[in-house]
């Protein structure tokens, strides 16, 4: 089973249901490119959803688990769709929670002026490492932030250069169109949690009737992977069940 991060890349945010999964499943989570303790390659400036979801795809080729059940999270879900589109051979099954779909969104700006409005002010405070607190505490809560295990806080606010920089605002536009989504046929399950910002429940009711699927819920906020790692478990895993 892989786990695709969001924003700040960093493998750590899964450590907790990594650990609950690993009764049953050989559990992978790893830093994107340009996070952590991923280096950020020689000239890299920009990237992609699609460059995201081959990355994915190759460490499944190269670690030989594939085809692998994929949960994807925030702008991790986003490139897990898209890898149930491009990649479909080493997906068995996916979970996309809290998918970062904004395109599909009646006004997508507001919610991204929302978001920039958020990293402008922790810019204004500290730079780039303040900004990220600022953005995760506005999206998963003070608590969850404040509660992180101080080295995985430290590497994720280590990253603003590249969420800043490089990958905040390029994933936004993506939009497969009907037709791409209605080719999907591996077994999908669209994951929404109770605490988050309405438009992730907007983005995920669009998707899961593009995909002809009922929008699953599990409770927490934007990251129930830190507030509420049993109760994820418990949502997600008759579904991943189901790819053993």
């Amino acid at each position: 089973m892989l786990f695709i991060s969001g924003a700040t890349g960093d493998a750590g945010h899964f450590d907790r249901v990594a650990d609950l999964l690993a009764d049953e499943f050989t559990v992978v989570t790893y830093d994107r490119r340009g996070n952590s303790r991923s280096p950020r390659p020689s000239g890299w400036e920009k990237t992609s959803v699609a460059e995201q979801a081959d990355d994915a795809a190759a460490l499944l080729t190269a670690l030989a688990l594939a085809p692998a059940a994929v949960f994807g999270n925030s702008y991790g879900a986003t490139f897990a769709l898209d890898l149930l589109i491009r990649h479909p051979g080493v997906v068995r099954r996916a979970v996309l929670h809290d998918i970062a779909l904004f395109s599909v969104l009646e006004n997508p700006g507001e919610v991204q002026a929302l978001g920039r409005s958020v990293v402008e002010a922790g810019m204004a405070a500290g730079g780039s490492q303040e900004a990220v607190g600022h953005l995760i505490r506005f999206v998963a809560g003070d608590d969850n932030w404040d509660r992180l295990d101080p080295d995985l806080r430290h590497r994720m606010a280590s990253n603003g250069e590249t969420l800043f920089g490089v990958e905040m605002g390029t994933f936004e536009p993506y939009r497969p169109d009907d037709a791409t989504l209605a080719r999907i046929t591996t077994p999908t399950q669209v994951l929404v949690s109770q605490e988050s910002p309405d438009f992730f429940h907007q983005i995920a009711t669009w998707l899961a009737a593009q995909l002809g699927v009922e929008v699953a819920h599990t409770p927490g906020t934007h990251t129930p992977q830190w507030d509420h790692p049993e109760e994820l478990v418990r949502t997600i895993r008759p579904f991943l069940r189901a790819s053993s």
